[in-house]
């Protein structure tokens, strides 16, 4: 692991690399401070939108909810989702229940260090180039973990599926 930028530590942040340094998976930390959008946490990383790979929390019933991985450039095709699951039935949690069944906040939740280890689909497309190195988040606004995009579908057990649209 190397970092850029050092700053203060965040609890979410530990938990985040903590539970990267556990599942053995490479990464680079870098911390550039809060963004107010993706474009802007692009350019601070060095790279374009479509690069970042977000997560995002989705509800499927009571107490059951599970981590889609989208790139940064598309956005979850619902109905696909759906389908891929075998439900008729998907929201997106209210901030506060998102912060609840994760222990993150909404712009710095990552499956890595969760409070509860919600199952994960990974968008096909984060897997378009071989050898591709993907930013995520780390827990903590400002912060992001750069990692290889396959070894991260295999350390999260990702269910792999073309759930997502260009944006």
């Amino acid at each position: 692991m190397s970092e850029r930028e050092p700053a203060e530590t965040s609890d979410g942040e530990r938990r985040a690399v903590a539970a990267m340094l556990a599942a053995g998976i490479e990464h680079e930390v870098t911390r550039h401070g809060r963004v107010g959008s993706l474009a802007e946490a692009a350019a601070a990383r060095g790279v374009q939108p479509a690069d970042i790979v977000k997560t995002l929390v989705v509800r499927r019933g009571d107490d059951d909810h599970l981590f889609v991985l989208v790139p940064g450039d598309r956005e979850i095709d619902w109905p696909l989702l759906r389908e891929h699951l075998g439900v008729s039935r998907l929201s997106m949690p209210d901030a506060g229940t998102a912060r609840d069944v994760t222990g993150y906040e909404r712009g710095t939740i990552t499956p890595f260090g969760s409070t509860h280890a919600w199952p994960v689909v990974a968008d096909a497309s984060i897997l378009r180039l071989e050898g591709r190195r993907v930013p995520i988040g780390a827990g903590a606004h400002g912060v992001a973990a750069t990692v290889p995009a396959a070894r991260l579908v295999e350390v999260l057990g990702a269910d792999v599926a073309g759930v997502t649209r260009p944006a």
